[in-house]
């Protein structure tokens, strides 16, 4: 799949940094996150953000000149022009239960007791996981569904539309094979 520069998004907890590593080895390429172009490293994590144009030059800088890659994340309201760019669109979606769910078990692994209350961690957790719950509501100001929906429907490149329920390889199985349909007919 040479030449493939595959963009995968979603809600968090969707899976899409999960299935950009599986896709990655897969497909003998390399993949990326937006989080680690969006925020500048600190501790605690994901509490400073970098300003967009800094983002892009980072990602002009180490991958995007490269024929192929895989990048996970969110580019909503500041990676417009990435677009262009990229051969195919992955957009996961899963039932908002299943989604919070996976969250909080990530958010326990990665943070262990500093998010219970009273933990260091606390208020930042209940922050980001407000954050979470508001994507499927179409009020809400930060990223929704109904956001994602619109901003995929001005896409250039096929959209592969996903859900992500099912086990990372065999999501895996489904991308390549969606993306062998689209190279196949081109």
């Amino acid at each position: 799949m040479a030449g493939t520069r595959l963009h995968i998004t979603g809600a968090s907890g969707a899976g899409c940094s999960t299935l950009a590593r599986g896709l990655a080895v897969r497909l003998a390429s390399q993949c990326f996150d937006t989080d680690d172009f969006y925020w500048h490293p600190s501790d605690p994590p994901f509490s400073r953000k970098r300003p967009p144009e800094e983002r892009l030059a980072l990602m002009v800088e180490i991958f995007l000149p490269r024929s192929d890659w895989i990048l996970a994340g969110s580019l909503l309201g500041w990676g417009e022009p990435l677009v262009p760019r990229f051969t195919h669109v992955v957009f996961l979606t899963l039932p908002p239960a299943q989604r919070l769910a996976r969250l909080r078990r990530r958010e326990r692994l990665r943070y262990g007791d500093a998010i219970l209350p009273g933990g260091p961690q606390a208020g930042a957790h209940r922050a980001f996981m407000d954050y979470a719950m508001g994507y499927d509501s179409p009020d809400f100001t930060g990223r929704t569904r109904v956001k994602h929906e619109l901003w995929l429907e001005e896409l250039p490149c096929p959209v592969i539309r996903l859900d992500s329920s099912v086990a990372p390889d065999l999501l895996a199985d489904r991308v390549i094979e969606a993306l062998d349909q689209t190279v196949g007919a081109a």
